[in-house]
C-alpha cells in the first residue's frame, strides 16, 4: 500500500537522481517551485496534502523518467538517494557510444538503426539482467534539445523497439540528420515529431524520408 511518506519521499528520491531540490523538480516540471516544499506536504490542520496524478506526470515528463522506476522508489527501504534499477539500460559491462554530430555522417548504424561499423567508443553501465542487444548511448551536443537536454548529456537508445504516441525518439533521416523528438502520430505514410525545445518547430517526415528511427529508454541528466 502506498503511504503519505512514500510517495514524498519517491518525489525527493527522484529529485535527488536528477541533481535537483525538490523546488529546482518543481521548477523543471513548470510547476510552482514550492509545490514540493515540506512545509506543503501537511496542511495547517495537519491534514496529509499528497501530490496530485499530474503533478507526478509532469515530473516524469520532465526527467526522462518511467512510471515502472518511480514506482521502484516506492519499495520500502528505497528511500531518497536511492537509484531504481531500472535507471539504467539492462546491458552489463560497456555499451557503444557516439555524438549526434557523428551518428549523422553515416557508417555507425546498420539499416535498421543498430550499431555498426567502425568508430564508437564506449560508455559504462550497471548490469542488469534482462539485456536487450543493441542498445547503444549518444551523447547531445549543442542546445538545440532544450530545456530537457543539455549539452552533454547521455540518451541511451533501443532500436527495433516498439515506439507508441508520447514516446521520446531519435530519428535519423535519409539526408543524414539526426534529431531528438517526442513522437506524435505515425500513419502508414508520415511520422509526425513535437521538437523539445520550443524555439525550434516541429517536424513531419514521410516514412521513405526516414533511414531509422529508435526509442529513448534512459537519459543522464
Amino acid at each position: 500500500m502506498f503511504s503519505h511518506d512514500r510517495i514524498w519521499s519517491a518525489i525527493d528520491a527522484l529529485a535527488e537522481r536528477h541533481q535537483l531540490s525538490p523546488s529546482g523538480l518543481a521548477r523543471r516540471a513548470g510547476l510552482d517551485p514550492t509545490s514540493f516544499n515540506k512545509s506543503k506536504r501537511h496542511s495547517a490542520d495537519g491534514r496529509e496534502r499528497w501530490p496530485s496524478t499530474e503533478s507526478i506526470a509532469k515530473v516524469l515528463d520532465a526527467t526522462g523518467s518511467t512510471i515502472t522506476q518511480f514506482m521502484e522508489f516506492l519499495r520500502p527501504g528505497a528511500g531518497s538517494g536511492a537509484v531504481p534499477e531500472s535507471a539504467f539500460p539492462s546491458q552489463g559491462g560497456s555499451i557503444p557510444l557516439l555524438g549526434f554530430a557523428q551518428a549523422g555522417a553515416g557508417g555507425f548504424f546498420d539499416d535498421g538503426g543498430f550499431p555498426a561499423g567502425q568508430g564508437w567508443d564506449v560508455v559504462e553501465f550497471p548490469a542488469a539482467p534482462g539485456t536487450k542487444a543493441g542498445v547503444y548511448a549518444l551523447e547531445i551536443q549543442g542546445d538545440s534539445m532544450l530545456p530537457l537536454y543539455r549539452d552533454g548529456d547521455v540518451l541511451i537508445v533501443e532500436p527495433g523497439a516498439q515506439v507508441r504516441r508520447g514516446d521520446r525518439v531519435v530519428v535519423k533521416t535519409t539526408e543524414g540528420e539526426v534529431m531528438a523528438k517526442v513522437l506524435v502520430r505515425q500513419t502508414p505514410r508520415n511520422i509526425e515529431l513535437l521538437s523539445l525545445n520550443p524555439e525550434h518547430p516541429n517536424r513531419t517526415f514521410e516514412l521513405s524520408e526516414v533511414e531509422w528511427i529508435a526509442r529513448i529508454i534512459w537519459a543522464s541528466q
